[in-house]
This record gives structure tokens, C-alpha cells and sequence, in this order.
């Protein structure tokens, strides 16, 4: 024996075996260190994620800010003239500033130097109004005293000299009208308030005249084409009231006009038909106490923004009603302070605007948000007289009552996002109510963003819900069936190639879905209902069938071997599905399954649905449960099963009360990574559901999913606008949810593993 012992003594401590055991220890520290540090790679690299995530969000609710960055005095003759206007330019280089003798002076915005003049062909005549500013309308119209309207454009053009270099900026007055000025009032009062509207042929010119009498005018537009003049015709229209108004507005293409009364009535007539103008409605902008102040048009010219005496602007459009009729309708009210609102200026690129009141309190808001962006004391010695907003709003150039201009540089990059238009209900332009809606673009400059994340969470969980819908119940109970009732031999071949689908590229499944799948079951759709009536069924009648049959013919074939009587089974179900689909909907729905949906139960139908998706997704879904949940199920303890069986229970009793208690663990974390991946899904559900962001359960509809949205439009925003920060908050929204469901299904794994442990 100590031969023995020493000879194994002797080999063990060999150097081989010590190279070996050595080898054998580096390889368990590199392996456990290495894993070790592959998890915090894992952890650090979802942290970085998440970070940067926000850190693209964050911007769009940081506060704006307005900074002073010059301020000089304007030129004797400016400061002590009252001036009327003041213009800006898209560079925020220059500005131009009318006085009332009629002179546009352009000077620069930095330090004041006068950089042109251009005096106005006034007459004998002096300026009595000045059309209100309107959006991106670079035209200046006066009403002078003796009933004319003189109309200019200005515009800034960017020099280059011969090199290609940028020489700066030169202004340029040209008048609107051949006719310049054009006789508005046949009587030649003094025009107290002027406004105009283009039209298809030209333009519509009204002004208050008196005691606020209303004159119009049409001026029409001809212009040859061989020598290129344009001819104008001025045609007096006739007003249909009499009353005396204090301000007019004109709709575009004169829809409408808006006419003001003096207690707060806003008169809206109907102008398509210029030679019969007649009165729509009115309504009532102003409660008790309280006066209409300020009233200019916001971009587009669809809403009117009210500034009244306590502080607040209001914003008005037309609704169409119950009775589909036009009606002007309050939307919203922003407030300021408690001072009488003095100046309002609306944006000229987005749905915001600049209130300034009596105390010279000024904000900065927008519409869509409902927010207030900044609330400010402008100035503190003086009290704002013009301002003019920049056309980009990064720029407010005021002057205040004192002949000096103040330059201040404001920062507020995404107005429109706010909370509540994230995620809230808002009532958009041209919408009968406030809805969820998700439009990020659109071909007119005057478009309304709207960003609500709202639908796309919507589509995201229903198209989850759909495809969970169908690929739990089928990847579980094929699980059950092939980890407990399967022959192994037949399992060996059948789970490698459920497993080998997932491996199938979701863009191909897309591709199917949308190219064949949907037209196919839109006209096959009663075959498809058909399908999930007839298919169990029919199993079900097999099968009391074939427990019905004598035993010699039953065990002819082997124990758990059923699967190869169930395949053609299934197979041939499907096909006399499809095939009664005709007779069913002749003799069921009048021959049209889709029609019958539509008209009769009100139900709507795109060939891209929920439906299509459920199928094509959750196809996509089902290798993914099914492999975890067959994985938890087949790795339960023999024994366990055995000693049910031992003590009597069915072969049903031991797999409901013993193996799925014991796998539910880990078939609760087979569902919860399917609906992970069916959350996560982009190309299905991008290809197969028509894309549209809708907010309806209805599975004969379509969705837009976050994941979708995020593919489909992150390559054409602008990086940094608001757009593309509003996608980063998709993705930073998705990562939390998926991060929060895992962490809930994990705190649920845990307790479920502890529960049914001692078993």
C-alpha cells in the first residue's frame, strides 16, 4: 500500500500535473474575471446609453433665455420723430425703423450706424395708421390722411463681391402697387386703421374711415406676358354694416373678415363672394370688466391672438361644429400679468409669439405647448414703444420711449415641447377637438409640429399585445407538449427547427407580411375567422375520434408519436378554412366580409392592420418563447414527475400542479424577452401596418409603433432641432419601459423561484 501511495503521490506532484493544475487555475481566474468583467462591459455600455439618451432630451425642456447684447441711441431726428414701425432681417444684422414723416431708415442692429435711407412718396399727405405686422409678410402699408393706402417692400439681400466673399447686406424699398399711392377712400378721410390680404388676382385693401367705418377695396392683378407689366384695376366694394368698428382683419384668400366693435364683439363675415360679403356670426372675445387691446393674426393666419386689459392673450380659430359649419371658437388663454397687454408680435417661423404689457412685463409663449417661456421685466427705466421680433426669434430689437434701441438675443430653441403636448391632448389648427397626433413635417412653412409620443406609445403596446396574443398560447403549449409529451427522438428534429426560425431576418417577414400576408387576408378574411373556430375544433373532434377507435389500431402508432397524425391535420383544416371563405361571406355578409364591416357595424378597414402584424409578429415572437419556456419546462426533475405519477396523479395533474409551478420561473422569463422583442420590433410592424399613428384598439386598423417612428424619420430631421430631439426621447422612453418591465419580470422571476423551490 505505501508503494501504491507514494507511486500516486509521486505522479500528482509531477511537473506535468503541477503545469496542468496551474494552467487549470489561470484558466478559472480568467474565466471568472473575464466574465466579471464582460457584465460590468454590459452594465457600463446600457449606463452610456442611457446617458446620452438624455442628454439629447434634456435640451428640449431646458428654460429660454433672453440676454442684452447692445444698446445705443437712435439719431436726434429718430428719437424725437414718432416713429411707427420697426423692421428686422434674417441675419440679425439690420433693421429698419419708419417715422411718421415717412423716411425707412436701415441702420445696424450692433451699434446703430445708418447704413441707407429711403424717404416714401408721401405727398402733402401724412401717415395716420399702419397695417399690423403679420407673419412672414415683408410688406409695409400706410393709410395716409387724405383716404389713400401707400404700400412698400422691403427686403435684405446678402452681397458678394468678385472674390465670393460676403460684403454685407443691402436693403431695398419697392413699392407693392403700379398705382402708388391708390385712392382707398373715394371721400378722402384720413384712414384710422388699414389692413390687406392677397388674393389669386390680386388684393383685397379695407380701412376705418371716420367713426370706424369700413371701406374696401379690390385691387386686381393682370400682368402681360409678352412684356411682362402688370396692370392693376381698383374695384370699391361695398361693405354690408355700418357700424363702427375699431380694428379689421382679413382671413387669407378673404375668407373671412374680422371686424371688432368697441364692447369686445368680434363680427366675422363671410367674404368668398366679394360682391355679396354677408354676416357669418359674432361672438364675444371679452367677459365683464374687460377690453380688447391687442388682435394680430399668428403664422398662418388661422388663428387670432387676443390681448386684453387683465393680462391675458387669447387664441381663436375657426371650428366646424355639429352642424358643419364654420364657427370662430376659443381655443386657449395664455396669461402675462395683470396689466393691460400694449404690444403683441407673432413669430414668424413657429406657433409662438411676444406679449409685452403697460409695465413693460414682457413673455415669450407659444400656442401649441401652452407655454410661457420667459416672463421678464424688459426694461427698468424706460417702457417698451416698437419691437420687432427677428425672423428666426433669436433676436428682439425694441425701442423704448426715450429714443433708445435695445438688442436682446433670445434663446429658446424648442418652444413647442412641453409636457403637455407630449403627452397630453391639444387642439391643433383646423382640428374640431383636441387629440393625440403625431405630424412632424409637412410642405408649408406655416405647419403646426405636432409631437405627441402619446399614439406611438399606443401602437407600440398594442402591436406588443396583439403579437403576444398570438404567440404565448401557441410557443407555451408547444413548449408543454414537446418537453413532456414528446417522443425524443422527435424532439431532437422538431426543436432545432422551431429554433432555427428565429434566425429568419425580420426585414423578409416584413416583406411577406406587407407584400402578401395582408392582401391575402383581406381577401381571405372570413377564412381567417374561419380558420380560428374550424382549426380547434376540428383538433378536438380528431381527437375524441381517435379515443374512440379500438386499441389494436390506436397503438399502432407509438407513444408520443401523435404529432405525425396532427401536422397533415392541421394542414388540411387550414386549407378547408380558406377554402369555405367565399361560400362563408356569400352567405353570411352579402358577399363582402370588408364592406359589411365598414357600413354596417361602423367598424373601419385597412388592409394594413393589427391583425396582420399579430400574425407576421408574433411568427417572429414565437422561437424565442418557445425555446426558454421548453429550455424551463424539460429541465424540471424527473423525479418530480415520477413520484406524482407514483402517488396516482394523472399525467395532466402532475404537468398543471408539479412541472409548470416548478418551470414558471423560467416561462414567466420566456414571455417577458418575447415581449421585449416584440416591443422592440421595427420592420414588421413598419412594413406590414401602414405606419399610421392613430389612437384606436382596433385590430382592422394599423399603428405606428416608437421603435418605427424612430427608424423612419431620425435620417431626415435636422440634428439639434426639435424633431430630432423629440426621436431621442422615443428612444429614451423605450429603454425605460423595456428597462422597467425586465426589472418587474425579474422581481417576479424571484419570487415565483422562491415560492415553488422546495418542491
Amino acid at each position: 500500500m505505501k508503494d501504491i501511495s507514494s507511486v500516486l503521490e509521486q505522479r500528482l506532484n509531477s511537473s506535468g500535473i503541477k503545469k496542468r493544475r496551474k494552467f487549470r487555475a489561470f484558466k478559472d481566474i480568467f474565466a471568472r474575471y473575464g466574465i466579471a468583467a464582460g457584465g460590468m462591459g454590459v452594465i457600463v455600455a446600457i449606463t452610456l446609453i442611457f446617458f446620452y439618451l438624455l442628454y439629447e432630451v434634456v435640451p428640449l425642456f431646458k428654460s429660454a433665455t433672453l440676454e442684452t447684447t447692445s444698446s445705443f441711441s437712435l439719431p436726434s431726428e429718430l428719437a424725437t420723430s414718432q416713429n411707427l414701425a420697426l423692421i428686422t432681417e434674417e441675419q440679425n444684422e439690420q433693421a429698419g425703423i419708419l417715422t411718421n414723416q415717412g423716411q425707412l431708415v436701415f441702420f445696424s442692429t450692433q451699434d446703430g450706424t445708418e447704413k441707407a435711407r429711403h424717404q416714401l412718396p408721401l405727398g402733402e399727405a401724412s401717415i395716420t395708421s399702419i397695417k399690423e405686422k403679420t407673419p412672414s409678410d415683408t410688406n409695409l402699408m400706410m393709410g395716409l390722411s387724405n383716404g389713400e393706402v401707400l404700400a412698400v417692400t422691403t427686403r435684405f439681400q446678402v452681397q458678394y463681391n468678385q472674390q465670393g466673399e460676403r460684403g454685407g447686406i443691402k436693403p431695398t424699398v419697392t413699392p407693392l402697387f403700379n398705382t402708388s399711392p391708390l385712392q382707398l377712400d373715394p371721400l378722402q378721410r384720413a384712414i384710422q386703421q388699414v389692413t390687406y390680404q392677397k388674393l389669386h388676382d390680386g388684393f383685397l385693401v379695407a380701412g376705418l374711415v371716420n367713426q370706424g367705418e369700413v371701406v374696401l377695396t379690390k385691387v386686381e392683378q393682370r400682368t402681360n406676358f409678352i412684356t411682362g407689366a402688370s396692370v392693376e384695376t381698383l374695384i370699391p366694394l361695398t361693405f354690408p354694416s355700418q357700424t363702427n368698428y375699431q380694428r379689421l382683419l382679413i382671413a387669407p384668400e378673404a375668407r373671412y373678415i374680422f371686424a371688432l366693435t368697441a364692447n369686445g364683439q368680434l363680427d366675422v363675415y363671410n367674404a368668398q363672394n366679394l360682391n355679396a360679403i354677408v354676416l357669418d356670426h359674432s361672438v364675444q372675445l371679452t367677459l365683464a370688466n374687460q377690453q380688447v387691446t391687442q388682435m394680430v393674426f399668428q403664422l398662418g393666419q388661422q388663428s387670432l391672438l387676443i390681448g386684453d386689459n387683465q393680462g391675458q392673450v387669447s387664441q381663436w380659430f375657426m371650428v366646424r361644429n355639429a352642424d358643419k359649419a364654420q364657427r370662430l371658437t376659443h381655443i386657449r388663454t395664455l396669461k402675462l400679468g395683470d396689466a393691460p397687454i400694449a404690444i403683441l408680435e407673432a413669430e414668424q417661423r413657429r406657433k409662438g409669439f411676444v406679449a409685452i404689457d403697460t409695465t413693460g412685463r414682457a413673455g415669450v409663449f407659444n400656442t401649441t405647448a401652452e407655454k410661457k417661456a420667459l416672463d421678464l421685466q424688459l426694461l427698468t427705466d424706460s417702457k417698451p414703444a416698437l419691437i420687432s421680433l427677428a425672423p428666426r426669434a433669436s433676436m428682439l430689437l425694441v425701442q423704448d420711449n426715450q429714443g433708445v434701441v435695445h438688442n436682446f438675443a433670445i434663446d429658446n430653441q424648442h418652444p413647442e415641447t412641453s409636457l403637455k403636448s407630449l403627452w397630453g391632448k391639444v387642439w391643433y389648427e383646423g382640428y374640431e377637438e383636441p387629440e393625440y397626433t403625431w405630424q412632424s413635417s409637412s410642405a408649408s412653412t406655416e405647419f403646426e409640429p405636432k409631437f405627441s409620443l402619446t399614439p406611438l406609445a399606443f401602437g407600440t403596446l398594442k402591436a406588443a399585445f396583439y403579437a403576444m396574443l398570438l404567440s404565448v398560447p401557441l410557443a407555451v403549449c408547444g413548449a408543454m407538449y414537446t418537453a413532456y409529451f414528446m417522443a425524443p427522438a422527435v424532439r431532437n428534429k422538431v426543436k432545432p427547427v422551431i429554433e432555427l426560425m428565429e434566425a429568419l431576418p425580420t426585414v423578409i417577414l416584413g416583406f411577406f407580411a406587407g407584400l402578401f400576408l395582408a392582401p391575402f387576408m383581406e381577401s381571405h378574411l372570413t377564412g381567417v375567422f374561419a380558420l380560428l373556430v374550424i382549426m380547434p375544433l376540428g383538433i378536438l373532434t380528431f381527437a375524441f375520434a381517435w379515443a374512440q377507435l379500438p386499441a389494436n389500431i390506436r397503438h399502432r402508432v407509438p407513444e408520443s408519436w401523435h404529432l405525425v397524425l396532427v401536422i397533415p391535420l392541421v394542414i388540411f383544416l387550414s386549407w378547408f378554412s380558406f377554402a369555405m371563405s367565399q361560400p362563408l361571406e356569400i352567405w353570411f355578409f352579402a358577399g363582402d366580409m370588408r364592406n359589411w364591416l365598414t357600413n354596417d357595424l361602423g367598424i373601419p378597414f385597412d388592409q394594413r392592420n393589427a391583425m396582420v402584424v399579430g400574425f407576421a409578429m408574433g411568427f417572429a415572437v414565437i422561437p424565442t418563447i418557445y425555446s426558454i419556456a421548453e429550455d424551463a419546462l424539460y429541465g424540471v426533475p424527473k423525479s418530480l414527475s415520477h413520484g406524482s405519477l407514483a402517488l396516482g396523479a394523472t399525467t395532466w395533474q402532475t404537468l398543471v400542479r408539479v412541472v409548470l409551478p416548478t418551470a414558471s420561473p423560467g416561462i414567466f422569463s420566456a414571455v417577458m424577452i418575447g415581449m421585449g422583442r416584440a416591443v422592440g420590433e421595427t420592420m414588421i410592424v413598419l412594413m406590414a401596418t401602414g405606419n399610421t399613428a392613430v389612437m384606436n384598439a382596433n385590430i382592422f386598423e394599423g399603428m405606428r409603433t416608437l421603435a418605427a417612428n424612430i427608424a423612419v424619420e431620425m435620417g431626415e430631421s435636422a440634428v439639434g432641432s426639435s424633431h430630432y430631439r423629440v426621436l431621442f426621447l422615443a428612444a429614451l422612453v423605450l429603454f425605460l419601459f423595456t428597462f422597467v418591465v425586465n426589472t418587474l419580470a425579474e422581481v417576479v422571476r424571484q419570487r415565483l423561484r422562491k415560492k415553488y423551490s422546495s418542491l
